[in-house]
């Protein structure tokens, strides 16, 4: 079974128990959580899905790994249920399915936007009415800085591109000189 397929199985099960008792956003942010710490020591995780290692030991040091992090009881037996089933190392990949699944259900949809330089919040927010209005929903704005943009905005939303960047629009026209498109 693909790591995909995985995390979308343990992400939508969490998620049905979230939408159960009201604690969607909860479960969400402890996924994350263990998920960055995963990240931050790709050691631990690694000791955790070693199948070289004794299972009692590694089921022990995820025990205790839980209780210093002071988790939801669901979330201490969903980490759990992924150690009994070898599944621990799908975390990171179960945190990402279950914040665009939670995203879903909220109706909120992601946007990533490029700038040359950085947006004032008046700006961002404009951004935003407008990238709302395209989407249908309500969208939150992820902004970064990219100066080899030269200037511009390029705005992700799904699969959907909007680019208006400079740099862009310099390599066009560079490809519409390369073939000979003067008109």
């Amino acid at each position: 079974m693909t790591s995909l397929i995985v995390a979308k199985r343990y992400a939508r099960a969490l998620l049905e128990i979230g939408k159960e008792d009201g604690n969607l956003d909860q479960y969400g942010k402890e996924l994350a959580e263990v998920s960055d710490l995963f990240a931050a020591s790709p050691e631990l995780e690694q000791v955790l899905a070693s199948p070289a290692i004794d299972f009692e030991d590694r089921s022990k040091l995820l025990n205790t790994f839980l209780e210093k992090l002071g988790l939801s009881p669901i979330a201490n037996n969903f980490f759990r249920l992924l150690m009994d089933r070898d599944r621990i190392a799908a975390t990171s990949d179960i945190s990402r399915v279950y914040a665009r699944l939670l995203d879903e259900e909220k109706g909120i949809t992601r946007a990533e936007v490029l700038t040359a330089a950085a947006l004032s919040d008046a700006e961002i927010s404009r951004l935003k009415d407008v990238l709302t209005k395209l989407a249908g929903s309500d969208v939150v704005v992820e902004v970064k800085e990219d100066s080899s943009l030269i200037g511009g905005v390029r705005a992700q939303i799904g699969d959907l591109v909007l680019d208006g960047t400079v740099k862009t629009q310099l390599e066009t026209l560079k490809d519409s000189l390369r073939r000979g498109d003067y008109a």
